[in-house]
């Protein structure tokens, strides 16, 4: 009987010294009470010295994944493999992931520091009211060239790009609502047309542009220009801005017409597991000087009107990056066309790149 009684009181010991280990490596590594913060962003979208300072200021652990289209993000969150409880679409993907009932209501209570987004980029077409999101950055399309090459008013409009003393000179972003944006908005048509005359129209345009394409590429545009191994690009703005850092003799412009004005947003997808801690980090990143120095480390502009002074001068003043709310009306926000239409710009742009060797 003694036996047994301490073998019953040596396996509750052990019991006991591993159930307090677990606590313990549970404390030590931030993970006790579900304090962990899953967070889904674009590479390189973040100053990682604001996840540092989050983390200390509010106990949470953040685990960072990163994607690199909207489309490869919209699968796994419907896969449901993690449960990610802040997500960062574009805005015709949130319009997608409302249809397809993935994105929980925001409870704006709960974001007292929303109040410093300016109005201008609240209540926008593809989420009327922010119910499910709240802006990160915004940007535009544009052309960045190199001025010991070429000036600025050789790209008034984006027809200037069709001349040909551009022969395998421009570096294009590799994209199929982009490419075929520059075809439908040097005809003055919308960057969401449905109407397949115009469509069409607009890839017979842009056939006659692709003698022009030094290459159709995406991260490899950065280098290219700041190496002065090409010298002109049509890109994003917040691109344009690393590569200027890094070459003075590069400059950013909006063509005049029609061009493409996206925006980067903050969701929680309805499978999050932690929403206290992703109202706490959206908040947190909704704070001014947060948001400005998020906005110094990436190069895009910021919709956060309280952060707009602790930038320099010199950056909220460019009109290239800042443009005035005239401008801005005269560009588009990328629609969600539907699967037929999608398939039908990316058809098109794939024949153009098959064209084009």
């Amino acid at each position: 009987m003694k036996k047994l009684r301490s073998l019953f009181i040596g396996i509750v010991l052990i019991i006991c010294v591993l159930f307090f280990g677990i606590v313990w490596l549970e404390k030590t590594s931030g993970m006790q009470n579900a304090k962990v913060v899953n967070i889904y962003n674009w590479g390189d979208y973040i100053d990682p010295k604001l996840i540092t300072k989050f983390e200390k200021e509010t106990g949470y652990k953040v685990n960072y994944e990163t994607f690199d289209s909207n489309e490869a993000m919209l699968t796994k969150i419907k896969q449901g493999g993690t449960a990610y409880d802040v997500a960062v679409p574009s805005d015709y993907m949130i319009q997608k992931m409302k249809k397809e009932h993935l994105l929980l209501p925001l409870d704006q209570q709960k974001l007292p520091n929303l109040r410093y987004i300016a109005p201008q980029y609240l209540n926008l077409a593809f989420d009327r009211q922010n119910k499910y999101s709240v802006p990160y950055f915004w940007g535009t399309l544009g052309i960045v060239y190199n001025d010991k090459f070429y000036r600025s008013s050789q790209f008034k409009t984006w027809n200037a790009l069709w001349d040909k003393q551009f022969d395998k000179q421009i570096m294009f972003i590799d994209g199929a609502r982009e490419f075929m944006g520059i075809g439908l908005a040097s005809m003055g048509e919308s960057l969401n047309t449905k109407n397949d005359a115009k469509l069409n129209a607009a890839y017979e345009k842009l056939k006659a542009l692709t003698p022009n394409a030094k290459a159709i590429v995406s991260d490899e545009i950065k280098t290219y220009m700041a190496n002065e191994e090409s010298s002109v690009a049509v890109t994003f703005s917040g691109e344009a801005a690393d590569m200027i850092a890094k070459n003075p003799h590069l400059h950013y412009v909006i063509p005049a017409g029609g061009t493409n004005l996206w925006f980067d947003n903050l969701v929680i997808p309805k499978t999050a597991k932690n929403k206290a801690g992703a109202y706490a980090f959206i908040n947190f990143m909704l704070e001014p000087k947060n948001a400005a120095q998020n906005a110094e480390y990436i190069g895009y502009s910021t919709p956060n009107q309280g952060a707009l002074q602790y930038l320099p001068r010199s950056v909220t003043s460019d009109k290239a990056f800042y443009p005035s709310a005239a401008r801005l009306k005269q560009m588009e926000i990328y629609e969600d066309l539907g699967s037929k239409y999608l398939e039908k710009y990316n058809d098109l742009f794939l024949e153009l790149k098959m064209y084009r060797n």
